[in-house]
């Protein structure tokens, strides 16, 4: 227990500054308070220090124990605050939890820690409480290690409380203030002024009932502390209660005009499709309207319509009756017509065999003209043929008759005077080949 409570002082020893004295209402046993960081402070340093101070005077040990109690108290100051971060007035265990992130410690052993503290078993630690505990368990074993520590200088510096180095020349007040400040005192009376007055007159008169008087003015003022907390936590829980209710109410109010919100939006929404649907109907109706005025024109217009066909259909009967008969006549014109049409198919057919036998006697006739022209046209040729051996022959006489002919007399036939009826008879000769060829 000693070393978890000197490990969390000496883990904030150095960390956070001094507060003031606000929040603290008593510190007893400061003597064992004092002894027990004075041992801590011993086991920290060494041997060494030790033998330094057995060796020193008796006022420097009590200037350096003075010294040592200040700090001491500041550092319990600072540990509570650290605990108290709401600035309750009081920690619980589990504001000593709290503490596992920033201390080397474990659950159970911050756990012990305050079931040590804690005395009344009620929960949790007042200021006082707090201080009580943390120097009672720091000055048991201080008073084991140390035993040569005077009492006396140890409770007379206690006295001092929670100021800084008080010198032996300072006033009443400044002594009086610290003492309150020290009980957690200073802001419980509204005038101290009488408090002041009693506490000075026994601090003179019966200093052996100052210590009484201290120690009812702790419990005085923690008991007004806690019936002002227990005051301040009804106010809070009635104003929890009130917030509570209000936020209910609020909440049902709430709650109320949505419902009545959703409703009218309902009744809205259900006269819109009314409304809509009356406006739909209506149309309808109308459409409907419209369409039976369509539907009994049209049937007007189909009983007219019915009527003129009922007309229509007797003057067709009667145009009919009239085609029949015209159809009729017809028929027996047609008749009559095909028969006439035999008797001109028959004349017809006479007159065609009429003109195939003229037409075959002239191809006959024809034929025999053309055989005739044939046989002469041969016979022309032959005589054609004749002429030419004959002229042929006659050419070959004359040649042979000019070879014989003196050179004198060959310029001479070189000009012939052709007989015209040589030339003549053979150009008319061949003129008729010709033209019986042509044939």
């Amino acid at each position: 227990m000693k070393s978890c409570l000197e490990c969390v002082m000496w883990e904030h020893s150095s960390i956070f500054p001094c507060p003031g004295a606000k929040g603290f209402e008593k510190m007893e046993n400061q003597r064992s308070s004092l002894l027990g960081y004075v041992h801590w402070e011993a086991e920290e340093e060494g041997d060494e220090e030790d033998e330094v101070t057995s060796g020193a005077s008796p006022s420097s040990q009590v200037s350096e124990l003075e010294d040592v109690q200040v700090e001491m108290l500041e550092k319990a100051r600072e540990l509570f605050q650290l605990c108290d971060k709401d600035e309750k007035g009081f920690i619980t265990k589990l504001d000593m939890q709290r503490l596992q992130s920033e201390l080397p410690l474990t659950l159970e052993q911050l756990e012990t820690v305050f079931d040590s503290l804690e005395q009344n078993n009620n929960g949790y630690l007042t200021p006082v409480e707090f201080s009580m505990g943390l120097g009672k368990l720091i000055g048991i074993d201080l008073c084991q290690g140390a035993g040569r520590t005077d009492r006396s200088s140890h409770e007379e510096t206690f006295e001092s409380g929670w100021s800084d180095d008080m010198d032996p020349a300072d006033d009443e007040e400044k002594r009086f203030c610290s003492m309150m400040e020290q009980l957690g005192a200073a802001q419980v009376f509204e005038d101290p002024s009488e408090v002041r007055d009693l506490w000075v007159r026994l601090r003179k008169e019966r200093p052996e009932l100052l210590a009484n008087f201290e120690e009812f003015l702790l419990r005085v003022s923690s008991y007004i502390r806690e019936v002002n907390h227990e005051k301040e936590s009804m106010e809070q829980a009635l104003k929890r209660k009130e917030t509570d209710h209000d936020r209910e109410v609020r909440c049902l109010y709430e709650e109320m005009e949505q419902q009545i919100k959703a409703e009218r939006e309902r009744l809205i929404c259900q006269e819109a499709l009314r409304h809509n649907r009356s406006n739909l109907l209506q149309k309808e109706l109308r459409s409907k309207e419209q369409e039976l005025e369509k539907i009994l024109y049209r049937q007007k217009k189909l009983e007219r319509q019915l009527q003129s066909l009922n007309s229509e259909q007797l003057e067709t009967r009667v145009q009919n009756e009239r085609l029949r008969h015209l159809n009729e006549n017809l028929l027996e014109e047609l008749e009559k017509s095909k028969w006439e049409l035999e008797a001109v198919k028959g004349q017809l057919q006479k007159l065609q065999k009429e003109a195939q036998n003229e037409q075959e006697q002239k191809d006959r006739d024809v034929f025999r003209v053309s055989k005739n022209m044939q046989k002469e046209k041969q016979s022309l040729l032959r005589q054609l043929e004749l002429l030419r051996e004959m002229n042929k022959k006659l050419r070959d006489e004359r040649d042979t008759f000019e070879a014989k002919k003196p050179v004198s007399l060959r310029k001479k036939i070189l000009i012939p005077n052709h007989p015209p009826f040589i030339c003549c008879c053979c150009c008319h000769h061949l003129g008729a080949s010709h033209i019986h060829g042509g044939q």
